[in-house]
């Protein structure tokens, strides 16, 4: 496992995180009225994780008979810089479940021009037609190039262009917290790869 750079502001500690997925799950079901025909789906690779942060939440508030379908979606080949990205790190997509007539949450980590959510609600449609597409986002730090606005957001951090905000979690990271870290000159902002730097 690689080291979590000590460098940059934690805006959200494990304790806040959890406690913001704690309210996320309550808005959710408040909003949808129940758990019924629910699904939730997290963009790989840390919105899969927080999905399934949530299911469980869900399933702690709704019970176990109630369990929300889980899938993860890997938005790879769908990105607009797909070509021009140089050997792009693919992933699983695992939607084990019919998506139609479902109201499906998808989940990402930090919600940032809207790029990927547009990627991922193209590649959604390859697996069917739900009822209804729902955001829920850990971190929203605005910077918006698409009109995409999450219904479910954690914690909105403010953050400058020239800025990363990346959420570790504990078990793939070691450590759980959203960083703000500059951007090394010539860089651009991206998700942490799995593992830390």
């Amino acid at each position: 496992m690689r080291s979590i750079p000590q460098s940059g502001s934690v805006v959200m500690d494990g304790a806040e995180i959890e406690r913001s997925l704690t309210r996320m799950a309550h808005q959710i079901l408040e909003e949808n009225h129940g758990a019924e025909g629910l699904a939730i789906v997290g963009i790989v690779t840390r919105g899969d994780i927080l999905a399934r942060m949530l299911v469980e939440k869900i399933a702690g508030i709704e019970g176990e008979e109630n369990r929300v379908p889980l899938g993860s979606l890997d938005i790879s080949l769908y990105r607009d810089d797909f070509l021009t990205t140089f050997n792009p790190e693919v992933h699983a997509t695992s939607i084990p479940f019919d998506m139609s007539g479902k109201h499906v949450v998808l989940v990402d980590d930090v919600l940032y021009t809207g790029r990927t959510v547009r990627a991922a609600l193209n590649a959604l449609t390859d697996f069917g037609r739900p009822a209804g597409v729902q955001l829920a986002v850990l971190v929203d730090r605005g910077h918006r190039e698409l009109p995409i606005r999450a219904d479910y957001v954690g914690k909105n951090v403010p953050s400058s262009k020239d800025q990363n905000v990346r959420l570790s979690l504990e078990e793939v990271d070691g450590v759980s917290c959203v960083r703000i870290t500059d951007i090394e000159p010539g860089s651009r902002a991206s998700s942490a790869p799995l593992g830390g730097e």
